[in-house]
């Protein structure tokens, strides 16, 4: 085997694996947010970049405006996992000023701002 059939047999097992790992971050985001309350408005966002890690932030509200459920996948590989942020539980969502809970996290804070102004 040449180098040129090595080459196109290494691009191509990457490639398919590259296609794996992202069906299997797919499906964990997905159960993650069928783990959501049913009965309430889901509003996702997510911040924005290509070279810096993206955060994603889901969010359960009520009827009531009050945040009831939440995950957040951050990181720059598929490998990231949803993971809840307690300090989102039990906030009203009208009040809710994204910089002063994520003061450090830009990208935290752009997911927020976009999942809070979500119509649903």
């Amino acid at each position: 085997m040449n180098s040129v059939n090595m080459f196109i047999c290494v691009a191509g097992f990457a490639w398919l694996g590259q296609i794996a790992l992202g069906w299997w971050q797919m499906k964990r985001f997905n159960h993650a947010l069928a783990q959501l309350p049913t009965q309430d408005r889901i509003g996702i966002g997510r911040s924005s970049g290509r070279f810096k890690p993206r955060s994603l932030l889901v969010i359960s509200v009520n009827s009531r405006n009050i945040i009831t459920d939440n995950f957040v996948m951050k990181g720059i590989s598929v490998f990231s996992t949803p993971q809840t942020d307690n300090s989102l539980c039990g906030l009203n969502i009208e009040n809710l000023v994204p910089a002063h809970i994520y003061p450090n996290n830009k990208g935290l804070r752009a997911a927020l701002e976009l999942a809070i102004t979500n119509k649903g």
